[in-house]
């Protein structure tokens, strides 16, 4: 019997869009930093980008539209990946001030969690979330890390 999780965390989300250049400034903005990977299709254009972000950083990928699988929609749809952020207002705000346009609005879900999430211009669905087990985890891995430095 397997006794690891099959499930083990997140690893990798990825973004379609059609006007890759502009999908790489737009969020190299909204993150504050530029990606630290990208790769060309064999065409010579943008096919990837990838940024690592984050506490744990993990990957967001931003991959050509042509690329997509062939009954992918363009419409947005399907499971939508929650990102924590510490000002969710303020975070939401910015997002729509980028162009993003409101897909939910601020749902206040009670124990601490927040969320909301836009589409951007590139037709995804961006889910921001205001977590406090996030913060919770993150303050014992930081408590576990200070203990092993001792």
């Amino acid at each position: 019997m397997n006794t690891k999780p099959t499930l083990r965390g997140f690893a990798t989300i990825s973004y379609w869009a059609d006007d890759m250049e502009a999908a790489k400034a737009w969020y190299a903005e909204l993150l504050g930093i530029e990606p630290y990977f990208e790769r060309s299709g064999p065409d010579g254009k943008l096919a990837y980008v990838e940024f690592r972000i984050g506490d744990y950083q993990h990957e967001l990928g931003l991959i050509n539209r042509r690329f997509a699988p062939a009954n992918a929609s363009a419409l947005p749809g399907g499971a939508i990946m929650y990102w924590h952020v510490d000002d969710i207002e303020g975070t939401l705000h910015r997002l729509n001030a980028m162009g993003a346009v409101v897909y939910e609005p601020l749902v206040h879900r009670g124990e601490g969690f927040v969320t909301a999430s836009v589409t951007d211009p590139f037709g995804n669905v961006l889910g921001i979330m205001y977590n406090a087990h996030y913060l919770e985890m993150l303050e014992a891995r930081i408590q576990n890390q200070a203990t092993v430095a001792e």
